[in-house]
């Protein structure tokens, strides 16, 4: 009698043991989730070369209006509210130009998405200087601790209207247009980048003097060129958009939106 009391309590303290541990590990992973979703911010970040389109996007989001801009020479900060969630969030907009654009690292703790906004019409003579401050992105990302949740990245072609495109209007094809012609001149410029640097020579000869020549950021799957599917960082986005100068987009069709794909992903996004 007495050896199966001991037996059974044995087994009750086996088994209270066994619950405990279950408790334990279950409240780690508790806050260690908690934490990893602590560890990513909440806020976009709007980067982009000068003259790239990104005010008057900021512009147009939040007062559904597309208001006349300058050059902006500091960064803004804007509260927008997203149409369809009716979600709250953060803007930052960081000046495209050399001497203020690496503020953005700033706010990478803070930030959920990174839109990098490029003008389609003009990235074939602007390609070498805006990959370079598309270079300072990726390696700013491949550079954040295990800990932080890096922010999605989406790469947006805009000023889609201004390309000249076989149809006679602005529709989808025109789009497509504008995003394939960002991206294949980016993965070009960007692959160049990569060669210099794998070679030893540096990259203060492909862009603003007095670059960096030691980022990293570039990595891709295989051995072949730089390629954004294949970017070891994570996954890359792109979209394409327009905007109307003062047209109101609340009275215009969503289809007729030319920001209407980038609403769409900030509301999945966000």
């Amino acid at each position: 009698m007495a050896k199966a009391q001991s037996a059974y309590n044995v087994n009750s303290f086996l088994l209270i043991g066994s619950f405990s541990v279950a408790i334990l590990c279950l409240a780690i992973f508790v806050i260690l989730a908690k934490r990893k979703t602590a560890s990513r911010g909440t806020a976009l970040l709007l980067l982009g070369p000068p003259d790239a389109g990104k005010t008057s996007i900021l512009s147009t989001i939040v007062y559904s209006q597309t208001l006349p801009t300058h050059t902006s020479l500091q960064p803004n900060t804007s509260i927008v509210v997203l149409p369809e969630s009716k979600k709250s969030i953060k803007v930052v907009d960081i000046p495209g130009h050399p001497r203020i654009r690496d503020q953005f690292s700033e706010h990478l703790s803070d930030s959920r998405a990174i839109v990098f906004v490029v003008d389609a019409s003009t990235i074939s003579r602007n390609g070498p200087a805006v990959a370079e401050h598309l270079h300072n992105i990726l390696h700013a990302l491949t550079s954040l601790p295990p800990s932080q949740t890096p922010p999605t990245l989406l790469i947006l072609a805009h000023k889609a209207d201004l390309l000249k495109t076989p149809a006679s209007s602005l529709t989808a094809a025109s789009v497509d247009f504008a995003i394939n012609r960002v991206k294949t001149i980016l993965e070009r410029e960007l692959e160049k980048r990569r060669l210099a640097q794998s070679g030893g020579v540096g990259v203060e000869g492909l862009g603003e003097e007095g670059e960096r020549s030691d980022m990293g950021g570039l990595d891709c799957a295989g051995n072949g060129a730089f390629r954004f599917e294949e970017w070891e960082g994570g996954e890359i986005t792109f979209l394409g958009s327009y905007v109307k100068p003062g047209k109101n987009s609340e009275d215009e069709e969503k289809s007729d939106n030319g920001l209407s794909s980038f609403q769409d992903w900030l509301v999945e996004t966000l």
